[in-house]
């Protein structure tokens, strides 16, 4: 029988589609065993203000298909400190919590792996962000639907670029990464996309626009936003001095991606994770991260998970750049 009686659950950091139904099935699944749930409000934050809230399996009824997340999230610059981490344990050991799954990215990993270095509650996280950058998973909560929300939007540009002549340079969230990018770009039918993990893909447009390859009714440029070159706007504007016949437009879909109701592969991948970092900490886990791998559910150490990088698939890049020539 598990010594695990009480539990908290937060999400952090940025939010992401599908954490709802992370949070759904992390409260569900310890109901089941038994555990008692409690909601911990604007993540760390709550932890710190005491914001805490009890979790009824009809409190998280008609949630899956909703965006955002119910516990709400936030950025804490106190937890970062040992007197705000101190004030968290106590007020977590106030409820008798036994444990807390945390839903987030890379900086809510950190904070997770800091506290448990330090005191004896167990973490166990879920991946939560739409840039799916997390290493120890092929897939994060979110990405799948900020995906689908870019292709949406890409195909309805192409359609005015193509009305008009026009080329259209898109930035895409991924700050750091270019999973989102590269992906859509290959969805869309994209002539160029542009990530921070490649250097030679503006040299490569270039060659093409010389080339006279790229005389199409219309030309989509994916352009992920940490790229070295500085996003979409500092880009278009290198293009419009160099090819001044075009006709160039820039469109930022920013935040846009972030929302929406999640696809059937975020509220599916999201029930799993959920589920399976609930028997983690029934299973004297801590310090660790439920993952996919393989389509099977895998422990990853938060150690590894913040530490060591995801790449972007180079059979991807490869892929993308034949089909766009």
């Amino acid at each position: 029988m598990t010594k695990i009686k009480k539990i908290g659950v937060m999400t952090s950091g940025g939010d992401a589609p599908g954490m709802n139904a992370a949070i759904r099935a992390v409260t569900r699944t310890a109901i089941y065993n038994n555990i008692e749930v409690i909601g911990i409000r604007e993540g760390y934050t709550g932890m710190i203000e005491k914001l805490f809230t009890p979790l009824w399996s009809h409190d998280v009824s008609d949630i899956i298909q909703r965006g955002g997340t119910i516990l709400k999230t936030a950025r804490c610059m106190e937890f970062k400190t040992n007197e705000g981490r101190e004030k968290a344990y106590r007020n977590l050991k106030e409820v008798n919590l036994d444990g807390v799954v945390v839903i987030g990215g890379d900086g809510t990993f950190t904070g997770a792996r800091i506290f448990n270095e330090e005191y004896d509650i167990p973490f166990v996280g879920i991946p939560g962000t739409i840039d799916n950058d997390i290493y120890g998973t092929d897939y994060t909560i979110g990405y799948d639907t900020a995906l689908n929300t870019v292709v949406e939007a890409v195909d309805k540009i192409r359609d005015t670029a193509s009305a008009h002549n026009r080329m259209f340079f898109v930035e895409v969230m991924g700050a750091e990464a270019g999973f989102i990018a590269i992906r859509s770009g290959i969805a869309t039918g994209a002539e160029a996309i542009i990530i921070p993990e490649t250097r030679d893909e503006v040299k490569k447009l270039n060659a093409l626009m010389e080339s006279g390859r790229r005389q199409r009714a219309s030309n989509i440029v994916i352009v992920a936003e940490g790229d070295e070159e500085g996003g979409a706007f500092v880009l278009a504007n290198k293009f419009k001095k160099l090819y001044p016949s075009y006709d160039i437009r820039i469109t930022v879909l920013g935040h846009l991606q972030r929302g929406g109701s999640p696809s059937a592969f975020d509220r599916v991948s999201a029930s799993r994770l959920g589920f399976s970092a609930v028997e983690a900490l029934m299973d004297d886990q801590k310090s660790t991260m439920v993952g996919i791998q393989n389509n099977e559910i895998v422990l990853v150490p938060f150690r590894k998970a913040i530490k060591l990088h995801k790449d972007v698939n180079r059979d991807m890049l490869a892929i993308a750049e034949i089909l766009s020539s």
